[in-house]
């Protein structure tokens, strides 16, 4: 297995195209993008989301890619000196997607085949609770548990795109300040 640290990704399971952003936005800013702003205004401070938050991730997924399950934590030293360990993660969805694409949480434990829009859901999100990609939607979930124990049902992983392209943006926030 080869894991990037520095991206901290797993380029065997990550098929899509990706691109960093080491800006910080100003402390005065609202919000990273317009989508995001009612999200983060409810549930982190202003201050916690420009100064623990690394730069935005923008990725691209083509018919066919995907990114395998994982946990957006880190389980080595090198990675939780910047900031400790990664919080939360905020998921923006940049554009709709015709067929596939969405976001699994396989290790969420329900019976989702009754909410709706299960019967449009790919194959891959019918294992676990998954979320369809729409422009303008954002996911925030959290990586830690109140009692600042990391959360092994925050596994999650992007399902192959079917039909389209699925574009989003990524921002992790660390417990603590992040320098970039």
């Amino acid at each position: 297995m080869a894991m990037d640290y520095n991206a901290g990704i797993n380029r065997e399971t990550n098929t899509s195209s990706a691109a960093y952003s080491r800006v910080r936005l100003p402390q005065n800013r609202n919000s990273v993008a317009p989508l995001s702003s009612t999200v983060v205004s409810i549930a982190l401070p202003r201050k916690k989301f420009t100064e623990n938050g690394e730069g935005l991730q923008v990725l691209h997924y083509e018919v066919g890619q995907k990114y395998e399950p994982h946990f957006d934590y880190f389980l080595d030293e090198f990675n939780t000196k910047n900031g400790g360990q990664r919080i939360a993660t905020l998921l923006m969805y940049l554009s709709d997607v015709e067929e596939g694409g969405e976001t699994v949480f396989p290790s969420a434990k329900g019976n989702f085949s009754s909410l709706p829009g299960w019967n449009e859901m790919s194959e891959c999100a019918k294992r676990g609770l998954s979320v369809k990609p729409k422009m303008g939607d954002a996911l925030l979930f959290w990586s830690m548990r109140p009692d600042a124990t990391l959360d092994p049902l925050s596994l999650q992983g992007g399902c192959p795109v079917i039909r389209g392209n699925k574009w989003s943006s990524t921002k992790w926030m660390h417990v603590g300040e992040y320098s970039v």
